[in-house]
C-alpha cells in the first residue's frame, strides 16, 4: 500500500507527502489561493500577470539569477493559474530538494516583482491571449465555460487584453499580498525524500507566514454570452456542455467511465460514429471537467461549414444515445486504457505530487492510487447504466463559432 502522510502548519498551510524509494527523483507542487476567481470584475488577467511578475526574481536573486540557480539544480518547473489556485511545480533529483525549497520559499514569500519587468510580464500574458484568439476551438471552449458556469467558475484564466495593458506593478503587488498566503495553500511532494526532514524544513520556511484573506471565491450569476460567435472561415466549430457529478460525489467513477465510453480512444462512440462512419468532422471529443462543487461534460466538434448542421445533430444524437446505456465490451476496452494510464502515473513523481494536491483540495484527503485502481476494477456495465438512468445527458448548453449560426436541436439552449 502506498504511504501517504500529511501535516498541518498552525497558519493553515497543509503539507502532503508520498515518499517512495523506487525513484531517484522528487517532485513538488504548491497550490496557493491566487486564481482568477479572486480578481475584481475590472481586473481580468491580474492573477496571471501577478504569477508572471512573481517569477521575475526572488529574495536576493534577480530574474536572471533565479533562473540560473534553478537550472544549476536541474529543476524542471511549471507555473499556471486556475480559477481558485495559482500552481508552482517542480521536478528534480532528490538530493537537490532542500536547496530548491529554499528558493521557492523566497519565490512565494519574497518575490521582487520589479516594475522594470512589468512590460515583459505583460508581453507573456498578451502572447497567451493572442494564441487563444488564433485557435478557434480553444476560443470557443473558453467562451462555453464562461457561459455554462456561474461566475467566477467559468472565467478564462488568461484575462482580457485591454485590461492587462492598463494594469500597474502596484496592482500585482497588492494582489500578491492579499492572495499569496498560507491559509488554503497546499504543498505536496512525491518521490525519494525523507518526510520528517521535509516537514522540519517546511516549518522553518513557512511556519511564520501570516495568513490574510479567505481561500475561496464568492459565487455569482452566470455571464451572459451569445450562443454564436461570428468567425469568417471555411470551418465551423461546435461545443456542447451538460451537467454531471463532481469528483467528491460517490458515483463520480461511473460518470467518468460513461464519458470514457463516449470519447476515450479510437473505438469510442463519438470517434466511431461521428468521424469514422460518417466522415463528418476532423476532430470530435468529450471530456468530464470537475470542480469541487460542480462538474460538466464538455464536447467539441470541428467540421466544414457545409456539414456543420449535420455534425451538430449527430453529435447531439450520440449524447442522447448514451442515456440508453453502454455495453460490457465498451467498458472492457476502456478499463484497459485507464489501467495503462494509472501505471504511467505511478512512474511519474510529478503526476503523483499533482494528484495529492488535487485530491486534498477536492476531497479533503489523499486518495491512494490503489483505491483508484480498485474503484475502476469494481466498475461494471450495470452500475454505469444505473447511473445513466438516474443522470441521463440533458440540460444541454451549446455554442457555435463560424460564418453562420446553426439550428439547435430540441432541448439545447
Amino acid at each position: 500500500m502506498t504511504t501517504q502522510l500529511s501535516h498541518h502548519l498552525d497558519n493553515g498551510m497543509v503539507l502532503l507527502g508520498e515518499p517512495s524509494g523506487a525513484f531517484e527523483s522528487v517532485a513538488f507542487q504548491f497550490l496557493l489561493p491566487g486564481g482568477c476567481g479572486f480578481e475584481s470584475p475590472d481586473a481580468s488577467g491580474l492573477a496571471s500577470l501577478t504569477c508572471e511578475q512573481v517569477l521575475r526574481g526572488a529574495g536576493a536573486r534577480d530574474s536572471r539569477q533565479f533562473v540560473t540557480d534553478l537550472e544549476s539544480l536541474g529543476v524542471e518547473r511549471h507555473e499556471s493559474v486556475g480559477i481558485v489556485q495559482a500552481s508552482f511545480s517542480a521536478s528534480l533529483l532528490a538530493e537537490h530538494l532542500p536547496a530548491t525549497l529554499d528558493i521557492y520559499a523566497d519565490l512565494l514569500r519574497r518575490p521582487q516583482m520589479p516594475e522594470s519587468q512589468l512590460d515583459s510580464s505583460k508581453a507573456v500574458c498578451l502572447q497567451e491571449i493572442a494564441g487563444i484568439r488564433d485557435e478557434p476551438s480553444h476560443l470557443l471552449m473558453t467562451e462555453l465555460r464562461r457561459r455554462y458556469y456561474p461566475d467566477p467558475w467559468g472565467r478564462p484564466t488568461h484575462g482580457d487584453e485591454e485590461v492587462i495593458e492598463n494594469l500597474s506593478a502596484g496592482d500585482t503587488v497588492e494582489f500578491f499580498r492579499e492572495r499569496y498566503q498560507p491559509r488554503g495553500t497546499i504543498l505536496s511532494v512525491a518521490g525519494k525524500f525523507d518526510w520528517d526532514k521535509f516537514v522540519e524544513q517546511a516549518e522553518r520556511l513557512f511556519g511564520d507566514w501570516v495568513p490574510t484573506a479567505e481561500p475561496d471565491p464568492t459565487t455569482a450569476d452566470r455571464v451572459d454570452v451569445d450562443m454564436h460567435m461570428p468567425y469568417e472561415s471555411t470551418q465551423s466549430h461546435i461545443a456542447i456542455a451538460f451537467p454531471t457529478v463532481p469528483y467528491p460525489h460517490p458515483r463520480y467513477f461511473e460518470a467518468w467511465a460513461a464519458v470514457g465510453v463516449l470519447s476515450s480512444g479510437m473505438s469510442s462512440r463519438l470517434f466511431t460514429e461521428v468521424r469514422e462512419k460518417r466522415g463528418l468532422c476532423y476532430t470530435v471529443y468529450a471530456s468530464l471537467q470537475t470542480q469541487r462543487e460542480r462538474a460538466a461534460v464538455f464536447c467539441y466538434a470541428g467540421t466544414t461549414n457545409e456539414r456543420a448542421q449535420e455534425t451538430l445533430d449527430v453529435t447531439h444524437g450520440e449524447l442522447l444515445r448514451l442515456a440508453k446505456g453502454i455495453e460490457p465490451g465498451e467498458l472492457s476496452r476502456l478499463k484497459a486504457r485507464i489501467k495503462s494510464g494509472l501505471i504511467m502515473q505511478q512512474e511519474s513523481t510529478s503526476a503523483r505530487a499533482s494528484s495529492l494536491g488535487r485530491d486534498w483540495y477536492l476531497l479533503g484527503r489523499m486518495r491512494p492510487i490503489e483505491e483508484v485502481a480498485a474503484r475502476i476494477d469494481a466498475l461494471d456495465a450495470n452500475a454505469i447504466n444505473g447511473f445513466l438512468d438516474e443522470n441521463p445527458p440533458a440540460d444541454f448548453v451549446a455554442m457555435t463559432l463560424g460564418p453562420q449560426p446553426l439550428s439547435m436541436p430540441k432541448g439545447v439552449a
